[in-house]
C-alpha cells in the first residue's frame, strides 16, 4: 500500500442482515469501508464490520481486502469480487451465567459488490460477504448502503488514479480530547461505561505515515480503572482540498488497571494492543477538530470501545 503514491478514495456506510452457521441465526449486520483504486480494475480496502449480535456471541472486527472490478455493461456501474483477512473481536456472554469473555482471531472474507456511480460523486452499494471464522463460527452477509467519492472523477464511475500527494498529511500536531469508555462485556453490578480523556502528539513520518504518542485515560467503572500511555503507526491521507484526514492505527498501549489486580491473578500493570480510526477537519490554518475510536483488545478479558472527540494545534 506504502508503495502506491497516485490513489484515489471511496467511503461507504453499509448496512442488512447476517446469518450464523452454527446454529443457523440471524442479526442485523453494518460495515464502514474505505477503498482505493491500485488501477483500472483493482482495488483494495480497509473496513471495520459488525456482524451482529446472536445468542452468546456479539462479534465485529477489521478486515483488509484486495479487489478485481470491472464496468463491462454501463460506466457508471462497477461490478466487484473481493477477498481478504478479517481480525475479529468476539464477545461470549454464555446463557448458562457463566462469565463473559473476550476472544480474537483470525478469518478470511469473501466479497462481491454490485457499485452505482452517480453523477454527484455518491455511490450505491450492493453486497453480499462470506466470513469464515477459523476458530469462530462463520457468517454469510447482505448489505446495501452509500458511499462518496473523496476524489472527484471527470466521468461518473469509478476513480483509478488521483493527483500525486507530494507532503506529509500531518507535520506536527497536539490534541485534547474528551469521550467515552464502553466495556465489551457486561458488568455484574454497576455500569461498564465511563468518561474518557486523551492527549495526543501525532507526527508524520512518510507521506501517508503517521506516529502518534499519547496519555489515556478510560476512567473508572464496574469493570476497569484503566489509564496508561499509547504510541501507534497510522497510515492517514487527506482529501477536500486537505480539509478532511482519514487514518488507521495500530500500536501498543502501556496501561495500569486498578480492576485487574483485584483477582489475584494479574498484576495491575500490563501491555495491550490497540486499534483505532480517526478523521480531522481542518477549520483554521492551525486548529482542526478530530474524532477516533480506539478499541483496546486486552488480554484478560476487558475489551473496550474509546469514542473520543477532540480540539488539537497543529504546527
Amino acid at each position: 500500500m506504502l508503495a502506491c503514491p497516485v490513489l484515489a478514495g471511496e467511503i461507504s456506510l453499509l448496512g442488512g442482515y447476517g446469518v450464523t452457521n452454527n446454529p443457523t441465526q440471524k442479526a442485523s449486520a453494518w460495515q464502514v469501508e474505505y477503498m482505493e483504486g491500485l488501477g483500472e480494475h483493482f482495488a483494495w480496502s480497509l473496513s471495520y464490520l459488525n456482524q451482529g449480535h446472536f445468542v452468546e456471541h456479539h462479534r465485529d472486527g477489521n478486515a483488509v481486502n484486495l479487489w478485481v472490478r470491472a464496468s463491462p455493461f454501463h460506466p457508471q456501474l462497477s461490478l466487484a469480487a473481493g477477498a481478504g483477512a478479517v481480525f475479529y473481536y468476539d464477545t461470549i456472554i454464555p446463557s448458562s451465567g457463566a462469565p463473559a469473555s473476550d476472544f480474537h482471531g483470525w478469518g478470511t472474507m469473501v466479497n462481491v459488490a454490485a457499485n452505482w456511480y452517480t453523477k454527484s460523486r455518491f455511490i450505491y452499494e450492493l453486497r453480499g460477504s462470506w466470513v469464515r471464522g477459523g476458530q469462530s463460527f462463520d457468517t454469510l452477509s447482505v448489505l446495501a448502503g452509500i458511499g462518496y467519492q473523496l476524489d472527484a472523477p471527470s466521468t461518473p464511475g469509478p476513480l483509478a488514479k488521483a493527483p500525486p500527494q507530494t507532503e506529509l498529511t500531518t507535520n506536527n500536531e497536539l490534541t485534547v480530547f474528551g469521550g467515552e469508555t464502553v466495556v465489551n462485556i457486561p458488568a455484574p453490578a454497576g455500569s461498564g461505561r465511563s468518561r474518557a480523556i486523551a492527549l495526543e502528539y501525532r507526527r508524520g513520518l512518510w507521506r501517508y505515515v503517521e506516529l502518534t504518542v499519547g496519555a489515556l485515560y478510560e476512567g473508572r467503572n464496574a469493570l476497569i480503572d484503566r489509564y496508561g500511555l499509547t504510541t501507534q503507526l497510522w497510515l492517514a491521507k487527506p482529501f477536500l482540498h486537505d480539509h478532511l484526514a482519514l487514518g488507521a492505527g495500530l500500536g501498543g498501549y502501556f496501561a495500569v488497571d486498578g480492576r485487574r489486580g483485584n483477582n489475584g491473578r494479574y498484576g495491575d500493570v500490563f501491555v495491550s494492543e490497540i486499534a483505532s480510526l480517526t478523521g480531522s477537519y481542518r477549520i483554521s490554518q492551525h486548529w482542526h477538530i478530530r474524532a477516533t475510536w480506539d478499541r483496546v483488545i486486552s488480554s484478560y478479558d476487558r475489551d473496550s470501545d474509546i469514542f473520543l472527540g477532540g480540539i488539537g494545534y497543529r504546527f
